[in-house]
């Protein structure tokens, strides 16, 4: 039995009259948190990511969203027709219902492949007059600095595109030539076709549905109205970006055909990582040394931050391991509302090459002390002499 999908609203945790900007919000949360890449191996993780997309994709479409909200999700499956016959055909496939009254008059849908072959010209294409030849859209993976991440930049690109031809500046005729009205549709870039009590609108097979024609063809782009070039621009990184981050460049993706507009460029980002900070979410997080007396007696001392050195007091017998927050030191994410903070490691160090006057110090010291002065070390002692306690009483019972 096909698995029931979840009703789009509650994917998201919105309602049903949530806003644009409301739908947005909810889907980059959600993005966020169950994005591959945050859950490397979790196929949970990745269902519910594609889950949580599919619902965006269509609730940000206004056009889709009116769709969904009409007939559910029997909008987009097989026979939907965009939902134009209302809610008598609804949960009943459309193309299995012609198919099976064609197949009565002798039909069966022609060349083996769907009944809408016949009535929509190959494949279902229903383009029309003026209908665009879209250019793809192209991704470009950017590494860039940690620095770059946190505070943003902007960095020139250089890729291979298929762009305008410059011989016929994309209308792919030939120079001192122009495109015709198509003589068969009139330039309507649609036909009328009857199949008995059908009359059914599908794209001109001469011209693609775009009402024109080409008699001479531009020699350089072979009509197509473009060519392979390279292209350089100038992408803006804003601040705050991370790894997976998908920035969109509207109309810089490949040039469409024969005038077609262009498709967008997608540009995802690769942060490198930093010597000193890590970063997660939008904590900073960093390991500072700290020398023995400071850690033993406090003190204060100067932590490097995103924004510069500030002063951090260390309470007297702090350990290796401990982690001190500073709050708003962190970096300010896309679309967050605050900075997060910073987070200081504390790793105690042990000094090196002690002169002999600095030894014989430190003997002196070491000679003051008791085990008061070490209480972990007193604790370690007391659990291990209560392991061999109950270890010998084993033995003694065996």
């Amino acid at each position: 039995m096909p698995t029931t999908k979840r009703d789009y609203y509650e994917v998201l945790g919105v309602g049903r009259d949530a806003d644009a900007d409301a739908i947005k919000r909810a889907y980059r949360k959600l993005a966020v948190q169950f994005h591959p890449d945050k859950n490397p191996g979790n196929v949970e993780a990745e269902e519910k990511f594609k889950e949580i997309t599919e619902a965006y994709e269509v609730l940000s479409d206004p056009q889709k969203r009116q769709r969904y909200d009409q007939f559910g999700h029997q909008a987009f499956g097989p026979g939907s027709g965009g939902g134009g016959f209302g809610g008598g055909f609804e949960g009943i496939d459309l193309e299995e219902a012609l198919r099976t009254f064609m197949g009565a008059f002798g039909g069966g849908g022609g060349r083996g492949g769907s009944i809408f072959d016949d009535f929509f010209g190959g494949g279902g294409e229903r383009t029309g007059r003026g209908a665009s030849n879209r250019g793809a859209d192209l991704r470009f993976d950017l590494e860039i600095d940690f620095e770059e991440a946190v505070f943003g930049s902007q960095r020139d690109l250089t890729f291979s595109v298929m762009d305008e031809c410059g011989k016929c500046g994309g209308s792919g005729a030939e120079s001192g030539t122009s495109r015709e009205t198509c003589p068969r549709c009139k330039g309507a870039g649609q036909t009328v076709s009857s199949n008995g009590f059908f009359h059914v609108r599908q794209a001109c097979s001469q011209c693609r549905g775009t009402g024109e024609i080409i008699r001479n063809p531009c020699r350089t782009c072979r009509g197509t109205g473009r060519v392979k070039a390279r292209r350089t621009i100038t992408l803006k990184i804003p601040a705050g970006v991370e790894t997976g981050s998908r920035l969109r460049v509207a109309g810089k993706g490949e040039n469409g055909v024969r005038g077609g507009p262009a498709g967008d460029l997608y540009v995802v980002l690769h942060v490198r990582e930093h010597d000193l900070f890590k970063r997660r979410d939008e904590d900073i997080f960093i390991q500072v040394p700290v020398p023995f007396h400071v850690a033993a007696l406090g003190g204060e001392i100067e932590v490097p931050t995103l924004y510069g050195h500030a002063k951090l007091k260390i309470p007297a017998g702090t350990e290796s391991g401990k982690i001190f927050r500073m709050r708003g030191r962190g970096l300010k994410g896309v679309g967050s509302f605050g900075n997060g903070d910073q987070h200081v490691v504390v790793m105690v160090e042990t000094p090196e090459r002690l002169s002999g006057k600095q030894k014989k110090a430190l003997q002196e010291f070491s000679a003051m002390l008791d085990d008061s002065n070490h209480p972990e070390s007193e604790k370690l002692r007391r659990k291990a002499k209560e392991f061999y306690r109950r270890r010998d009483t084993l033995e003694q019972s065996r």
